[in-house]
């Protein structure tokens, strides 16, 4: 009488990890969403952007919300069925929030000079279908990206 249970295929992966809040805990950060996408089989075109936003929020988590002795976390949660993956990177700085791509200066009106940072949170909007920012308590803040792949599959 006891019938085996049809086994449901998982279609929700998910891989978080701490890395230092060092150049090299950025770079690791990408290498390893990179390897884990694919090890998962997403599609190429959400493979490609999503190694771009892993990069920019890594390198933003170390120059901007790194405090001494504290990691930083990469998560990357993937539904295969809709394509759609979720990148959560979660500091130690929550009262830093990132600003908008719109509000950042371009160009210093007094000077003329051109500024050379801010642009990555433009990067990020233009890659992604959302992202915003929540807090992580007691002191954190997680900037979160929503991708979804064209191809789905």
């Amino acid at each position: 009488m006891n019938q085996p249970l049809p086994q449901l295929a998982v279609s929700q992966h998910v891989f978080t990890q701490l890395l230092s809040s060092t150049r090299r805990g950025a770079r690791l950060a990408r290498l390893l969403g990179v390897t884990q996408l694919r090890s998962w089989g997403a599609p190429q075109d959400l493979t490609e952007r999503a190694e771009i936003v892993v990069a920019e929020l890594a390198a933003n988590a170390v120059l901007h919300g790194c405090v001494p002795g504290r990691s930083f976390r990469l998560t990357l949660t993937f539904d295969a069925s809709p394509g759609r993956l979720r990148v959560d990177v979660t500091d130690a700085r929550g009262e830093r929030l990132p600003r908008f791509p719109h509000e950042f200066p371009h160009e210093d009106a007094a000077s003329g000079a051109l500024h050379t940072g801010g642009r990555g949170l433009a990067l990020v909007a233009a890659l992604s279908d959302r992202w915003e920012t929540v807090p992580h308590p007691p002191s954190g803040k997680t900037v979160r990206v929503e991708l979804t792949s064209v191809s789905r599959g």
